[in-house]
């Protein structure tokens, strides 16, 4: 089986025509309704909302045929043929305008109608994976500040995981957001599983600083003589939970980015 996923034959099929579409650059066909949850572990600490304005709407014709609802099926079907579209067309392609292009794809088309068509793929397929690299990328674009901090945080001296990564030991915001472009630009014109592998570096790396940073703020608000009040540990004990929480989903989505590496280099990602 090849590890390059074929570029799909045009057909009549609603599924090939959103490949196509995608394969262009113009869009990614159907998408309506709202972020779905694939993103939520991209949500530390409450730094803000991922969503980026929404510059484009949803093809009328297109609406029109979702106003009954769509086939499970025929969505997972686009789903796969768009990813393997899209990835399939930059690597034919030596124009950096496509590059370019699919970069932005989150702010030119729209993250509704990416969400729509690949956030419900399992995080071992390639539409999966995809999704979270855009969602990476988003994330550490919106809140490269924070982020560079916990990575400071997590990686006070540099490990395998900085070369792994390519992170500075003290990266600063730029390096953070130039990071999320070479990460997700190495998917369509470098090794797809180098890619994976640096994102699932970055990601783990990050979660760790997020533990960090929930065991310091107890230590902090119990240190000389403790909490003022059972409201203010229970405030601040909340807010350490919270910050636990989103280092797990960071922890589980590094885990999918690791998989698909191995699952691309056994050429078993689709």
């Amino acid at each position: 089986m090849s590890t390059r996923p074929a570029f799909p034959d045009s057909s009549n099929s609603s599924a090939a025509a959103a490949a196509a579409h995608a394969a262009h650059g113009s869009g990614l066909g159907p998408g309506f309704g709202s972020l779905r949850s694939a993103g939520a572990a991209f949500s530390p600490a409450r730094m803000g909302s991922l969503r980026p304005s929404r510059p484009a709407q949803l093809d009328p014709n297109v609406a029109d045929g979702l106003a009954g609802g769509m086939d499970p099926q025929a969505i997972s079907e686009m789903s796969h043929l768009s990813a393997a579209a899209l990835l399939d067309r930059v690597r034919h392609s030596e124009d950096p305008e496509v590059v370019r292009r699919v970069l932005t794809l989150v702010e030119t088309v729209g993250v509704d109608e990416i969400a729509e068509l690949w956030s419900d793929a399992e995080p071992d397929s390639l539409p999966g994976v995809l999704w979270r690299l855009y969602m990476l990328r988003t994330w550490m674009r919106t809140h490269r500040d924070s982020i560079a901090r916990l990575w400071r945080v997590g990686e006070p001296v540099a490990t395998t995981a900085s070369a792994i990564a390519g992170v500075d030991q003290a990266p600063t915001e730029d390096d953070i957001a130039r990071l999320a472009d070479s990460i997700l630009s190495g998917a369509f014109v470098g090794d797809f599983a180098v890619a994976l592998e640096r994102a699932a570096a970055f990601t783990d790396v990050v979660a760790l600083g997020l533990r960090v940073e929930a065991k310091r703020m107890v230590q902090r608000a119990t240190a000389n003589g403790g909490m003022s009040s059972v409201d203010e540990e229970k405030a601040v004990r909340a807010r350490a939970a919270k910050l636990l929480h989103t280092s797990g989903n960071l922890m589980a989505t590094a885990r999918d980015f690791a998989h698909g590496a191995n699952l691309w280099r056994r050429g078993r990602l689709e």
